[in-house]
Parts: C-alpha cells; structure tokens; sequence
C-alpha cells in the first residue's frame, strides 16, 4: 500500500479573464516525472458566452492531454487536424517536434452555454522521443473501456493496460490513465506498478488515503514509491484523475509551451517556431 508524500490545495492561476486550478506544478515540486503540469477548468458559461477560446499557440517537446468532461471544444492545429470534443472525450496531442493549436467552445454549444469542465495535462517525452513527429488522437468517450466490477466504483480506462482492461491512448512512456468514480462510504484498492510516480487529482467530493489522509476537491495528492496499491475511501461521492506514471529521470529545460532537455534545445524551440518551422495557424 502506497503512503502519501504530499497532499495540498491547488493553486489559483489566472490564465487570460479566466482561472484555472493548477495542481502541477505545485510548491517544492516542478513536476512529478512524467507529469508536467495539471490545470482544471470548471466554469459556468452564460449562453452566448463569453467561453473559453485559447489562441493559436505552439508546443514542443511533450504531448498536451485535454480531458473534457462537461462542454463541447472545437480543435485545430497547424498539422491540419481538426476535432469537435464533446463531454467524456479525450485530446491526446504528441507535440514531438513542433506544433501550432487552438482550442475554443464549439460555436454550436456557445448559443445554450452550460457547465465548462475539463483538465489540461502535460506529459513529458524522452529524449529519443522530443523531436518526433507530431501526433493527435481523437478519442471518443465510447472508445473508452469502463471499469465496473465492483459496486459504487467505477474507472475509465484513458491509457495503459490496467487490470484486464486497455487504454485507447497511444502513449511513448510507460503511464496509466484512470478517470475515476466512487459512491459515498465505498472503499477500494488501485493496484498501479511499484516503480510509478502516482498522483490523484480530486475534481469533486471527499477522498481519504490509507484510512488517515483526507483530500477534497481541488487538492492534489502525490504518492511514495512504496507500495502496489493506492487505499481509498470516498467520504462523499467523488470523482478524480489517476495519473501513473514511469518516471523518465531525465535533465528538464522549460520555457513557456516549451520542453526540453538543455537550455540550447529552448533557444531552438524559440527559432523554429519563429521562423514558422512549427507550422501557422490563423486565428
């Protein structure tokens, strides 16, 4: 059974007119390899807006994850994809060596409004794998395999092979993705690989660790290496983001959208994009 490392309230981050909960990076800790950062969106949008529109940006180096539970997004990026998302669908983007997107509301579901929820991850890359080719999955929330053997708990398998069911997303590091649900009082254990660094994200509800350690929604719990198993309660019904990951231990150079592994490689990220060697993408 895993202890907990650190458990604390997501800081408030104001990103453009809105604020997002930001989870990672978060005190002592930059990142907790491979996670990168962690921001949660949950807004109630008037009709006719206004709603989330993120302009035209770059990435390198990482694969950006949008995890949409409440709303409907509308995707574009200099690669030429396109993607409408809509509630419990998954955006797994390889940025590898360079690319330009934008995210906004679907103009469609702009006209009732309604509740905006979803988390923005970032995953990190090996250095073998920083410079490859970018890459964007779709993923319809009935692509994704549902965990529901056990009464009052329920998990949604996003990446990697966890019990006797496998995640839709492709992914360059060994990670495993659960969107999980459990009832008010109900218990279990999430068997995750000893050799993970482990954290939970709590969206809603009231989660206790190890029968001692509380979390409620908006705080981050960060788990030791020392165990097979992650013990939970749900004090209240909850839902929350399982993030397992194999750790890649290697240098971190960030600037901005950009992720690296020196200095150097940063300064290249900025010339390329510049010199539009990442793609363009009109607004």
């Amino acid at each position: 059974m895993r202890s907990v490392r650190y458990i604390g309230k997501a800081d408030q981050v104001s990103l453009g007119p809105d604020t997002v909960q930001q989870a990672l990076p978060i005190r002592h800790f930059e990142q907790y390899d491979p996670f990168l950062l962690l921001h949660h969106f949950d807004k109630e949008i008037p009709p006719g807006g206004p709603a989330l529109d993120v302009a035209p940006h770059p990435h390198r180096g990482f694969e950006p994850v949008t995890f949409l539970f409440d709303g409907a997004i509308h995707h574009r990026d200099s690669r030429g994809n396109e993607g409408l998302l809509d509630a419990g669908d998954v955006q797994w983007m390889t940025a590898g060596r360079g690319i330009v997107h934008s995210e906004a509301a679907q103009k469609q579901w702009i006209e009732n409004g309604g509740r905006m929820q979803l988390i923005q991850l970032w995953v990190n890359l090996p250095a073998k794998d920083k410079m490859v080719q970018p890459r964007y999955q779709d993923i319809k929330a009935a692509q994704i395999p549902v965990y529901e053997k056990e009464a009052g708990w329920s998990a949604r398998v996003i990446a990697g092979s966890w019990l006797d069911l496998q995640g839709p997303a492709a992914t360059h590091t060994q990670l495993i993705v659960l969107h999980g649900k459990l009832g008010k009082g109900v218990s279990t254990d999430i068997p995750l690989p000893e050799s993970h660094n482990v954290l939970l994200y709590i969206m809603e509800g009231m989660l206790e660790f190890n029968g001692k350690h509380q979390a409620a929604g908006g705080f981050v719990a960060l788990m030791e290496q020392d165990g097979a198993t992650v013990q939970l309660k749900a004090l209240q019904p909850s839902s929350f983001l399982v993030l397992s990951g194999e750790p890649i231990n290697e240098p971190l150079a960030t600037y901005g959208p950009f992720v690296m592994n020196s200095q150097t490689e940063i300064m290249e990220a900025i010339r390329d994009y510049q010199q539009g060697k990442m793609g363009m993408l009109t607004y």
